[in-house]
Formats: structure tokens, C-alpha cells, sequence
């Protein structure tokens, strides 16, 4: 990764985790258990899906390319 990349996901990153934040009852990160836990729970519910969905586009895309040749 590239430092200009790097410097981007780290952007990427602390804009995801704001949203996160003001999405979490504040009840839960009390202490680093609770962080861990709602941190697991909303990268599952709204980062991972999003990923895994660019990811298999991707594939979809370069098996198409594939066909193509």
C-alpha cells in the first residue's frame, strides 16, 4: 500500500468509526470489553456485508474479463 493510500484509509477509517460512534448507545463503551463488543457488532452489520459485496463484484468483474478473452 502506497503512503498515499495508507493516508486514505486512514481518512476512510476515522469517518467510518464517527459514524459508528454516534450510532452506539454509550451505555456500551463503558470499558474496552464493551468497545470490543460493539465494535465487532457494528463492523458486522454495516462494514463487512459492504466489503464482501465490493469484493465478489470485483471477482464477478475479472471472471468477465476472463470469459471475454
Amino acid at each position: 500500500m502506497t503512503p498515499e493510500q495508507k493516508q486514505a484509509l486512514q481518512e476512510h477509517i476515522q469517518a467510518i468509526a464517527k459514524l459508528l460512534y454516534e450510532d452506539t448507545s454509550l451505555e456500551r463503551l463503558t470499558n474496552l470489553g464493551g468497545i470490543e463488543e460493539a465494535v465487532r457488532s457494528q463492523m458486522q452489520k454495516h462494514v463487512m456485508p459492504e466489503v464482501g459485496v465490493f469484493l465478489s463484484k470485483r471477482l464477478q468483474a475479472q471472471a468477465q474479463d476472463i470469459n471475454d478473452d
